[in-house]
Parts: structure tokens; sequence; C-alpha cells
């Protein structure tokens, strides 16, 4: 094999017109290896025969680049294919999608696993990952990539927003708990890094020495902040663990230093909130959603609207559930049975939010209640499967309403079959 075979030239020294006549109005495509700054791209018309390797720097050569593309428009039928990864593609599929010019998408994964199968050889790299897809758009691996509407547009810039409200306020988190494990490691157990009693109390204590001392205040600090949630006893546990704690007695700096964090996940937790509801504001699920909406809740609704677009989309509910991570997968081979899992291959986001729907649920509907019971009272049963187990069937059913069908519970779970079983 040549070393010379995945060869490039730059953008700059290519003859576009004398290209545009080796074309001969025949169908070709611009297939583009997107990167931070130099993109590299192959032409190749349907015979499978490539007749340019091309690289360029962008932003600063692109407008060169975009010129000879409009040169060869004029020759044949050309179309454009990308990989649909990351941002930095998303100005030069603008640009091309405001000159006419046909986009089409191919999967990353689907381009890393086909590396072997190309050549025998199993590296990858940029020249070699546009003729994987160029091959995988001429054997119909790729989907037409369209511009958004506005719109959906703005549901997603509130969705990155989400996400990264979240992130942040799972990081502070996580920084508290650290810091709680050194000088107060009991406390985490009674009551929740996210509590607002806890927030609460450290916010204003900074430790447990200082509520140990002022115990008197810090028992009415917790019964205006728990309210009924937050029980006598606990409240007793709360405040005998300032007293009795392990840990490492905190210095002046140490106890200002928890006062402070505790404060940065109010603020994290707060703009998670704000964003939820932000969210909420921006989609609008159609009137028939309603039934689902009441269940799942407004943000939940919310998140997979945004995250997913349109159910009705979808060909069917088990696309809908794939294009959401929740599929079952498996490696089987030979005598070795594999086990299930999903494949986790959608928006981490949407599975977050209706994971915890699942839960609610679990706690509160009667129905759903009584099905989790009986599910996870059969000999080998393991609790986690069954919620995912009603994940899945929340994302089937949320598919169904969208394109019309009634809601009814009592056909999300059947308790008879289970019950018989």
């Amino acid at each position: 094999m040549s070393k010379r075979r995945y060869s490039t030239v730059n953008c700059k020294r290519v003859d576009w017109r004398a290209l545009a006549g080796a074309m001969a109005r025949q169908r070709a495509v611009f297939a583009v290896d997107v990167a931070k700054v130099k993109f590299v791209a192959a032409l190749q018309v349907e015979s499978g025969k490539t007749l340019l390797r091309v690289s360029w720097m962008h932003p600063f050569e692109t407008a060169e680049l975009l010129a000879g593309l409009e040169v060869l428009t004029a020759a044949g039928t050309l179309e454009a294919i990308m990989e649909s990864s990351g941002v930095y593609g998303d100005a030069l599929r603008w640009q091309l999608q405001q000159r006419g010019i046909a986009l089409y998408r191919v999967e990353a994964k689907r381009v890393h696993d086909s590396a072997e199968v190309y050549d025998g050889v199993p590296s990858l790299h940029d020249a070699k990952a546009t003729e994987l897809i160029a091959k995988l758009h001429w054997e119909g691996c790729s989907a037409r990539w369209d511009s958004l509407p506005d719109g959906r547009r703005d549901q997603l810039a509130q969705l990155r927003r989400l996400r990264q409200a979240k992130a942040r306020a799972q990081a502070e988190r996580n920084r508290l708990e650290a810091l709680l494990a050194r000088h107060w490691p009991e406390v985490a157990h009674l009551l929740g890094l996210g509590s607002a009693s806890l927030l609460r109390l450290l916010a204003t204590y900074g430790g447990p020495a200082p509520l140990a001392l002022l115990a008197r205040q810090g028992r009415p600090l917790l019964r205006d902040v728990g309210g009924r949630l937050l029980t006598e006893e606990k409240i007793d546990a709360v405040l005998a663990s300032a007293r009795t704690t392990l840990g490492l007695p905190c210095t002046a700096g140490e106890s200002a230093q928890l006062r402070w964090q505790a404060e940065q996940v109010i603020a994290a937790q707060r703009e998670q909130r704000q964003a939820e509801r932000q969210l909420v504001h921006a989609v609008a699920p159609a009137d028939g959603l309603a039934p689902m909406q009441a269940l799942l809740g407004k943000v939940t609704t919310a998140v997979l609207l945004a995250t997913q677009g349109d159910p009705k989309h979808y060909p069917s509910a088990a696309s809908y559930c794939k294009s959401i991570g929740l599929n079952l997968k498996e490696h089987s081979s030979g005598q070795h049975q594999g086990r299930l899992s999903i494949a986790k291959r959608g928006p981490s986001l949407a599975r977050f939010y209706l994971y915890f729907a699942a839960l609610r649920l679990r706690q509160r509907d009667p129905v759903i209640k009584r099905w989790y019971e009986l599910k996870t009272a059969r000999p080998g049963a393991v609790k986690q499967k069954q919620v995912i187990a009603l994940m899945r069937k929340l994302a089937k059913a949320f598919w169904h309403q969208a394109n019309g069908h009634d809601f009814d519970v009592n056909r999300l779970v059947n308790l008879k079959a289970v019950a018989g079983a």
C-alpha cells in the first residue's frame, strides 16, 4: 500500500475548474472530517473514485474553499456529508446550507467502527475518515441534516443552560461532601447533601462545634426549614451528631469555608431550578400530552421534548425509546449468555429526569407502586432493573400519547399478568 494513499492538498492549490470538468455532471459527495482548525475533506463521485482530498485552515481559508465548491455545484450534483460531532463544524454547515448544497450527516460511532472494515487497518486519521464518511453515505447510512427552526434552537439553548447548571450543582455538592467527610461525616447520612435543612444549617453555623454550643437556636432553624418533612427524632439526631462527631474540629478558616461552600450549593441549586423553569416556559407541550405531563411532571416533560424533539417524528415507540438510550443490548457468544443492559447512547439528561420521575411514581402512584412491589418480590429480582423497566414503559407511553392514544396507567403496567406470573 502506498504511503501517499491518504495525502491531501491545500485548498489554495486546487484547480477547481479542472476538477469541475472531471466531475462531468456526475453525482458527487464532499465528505468533511471536522476539527477545531485543520479540516480535511474528500471529493468522491458515485463510482467510488476520489477526485480530491483537500485540507484547509478554518476559519481562515474557509471562504476560499466555499468559492471552489460553488464552482463544483455548477458542474454537477454536489452533496456534503459531515460527522455529527461537536459544534466546530456548525459554521461550515450553515455556509453550505446557505449555498443550497444538500447536507447529510453520519454518526461518528459508525465512522469509528468501520475503520478496520474499510482497508483492514484499525488506524483512523482525518484523511481516512473522509473516505469512510463518503462510503457510509453511498451505502445509505447517512441522514439529511436540515437547519433547525429558531424556536427549536431556543429550546436547545435553554437545555444547554440547564445541563451546565445541573453539572455545577453536582460539582458543588461533591465539594461539600468532601468537607463534611472530614469535619462532620455523620450529618451527610442524616440529611441529604442537597437538603435545604443541611445547607441552611451549614451556611449559618459553618460546622458542628458552633451548632453544639447554640443547639437551642439550631433546633428552631431546622424546624423552620425542614417543616413537617423533618421529624423531631431526626432533628435530635442531627444535634446529637454535632456534639459527638468523629470529624476533625474546624479551624476558623475551615468553618468559614464550610459556610461559603454551603452558600455555593444553595446558589447552584437555585440556578438549576431557574433553568428548569425557563425550559418549561420555552417548551410548550401539545394539549394531548397533558396526562403524561401530569404523570411525569412539567420539567421532565419539557426535558424530553427539548432533547428528543416531537415524538411524532419517530416511526415507533421502540425507536423513540432507542433515541433516549433505553434500548437493550447484550454481548453473547457460544455458551456465554451476556447480561442485558441499556445502551445509554441517547442524551443522559433525558434519562436522568426520567429516572427520578420513575422513582416518584414508584412512591406516589398506587398502581405503579403495586406493580413495583410484585416485580421486586420475585426471587432474584433486582430493584434497579425494575426502575429501568418503568423508565422504558414511560418513554413508550410518551410516544403513544403524542400520537393520539389515550393514556391509562392500567395499560402501562399489567398487574394481573405480574401477579399471576
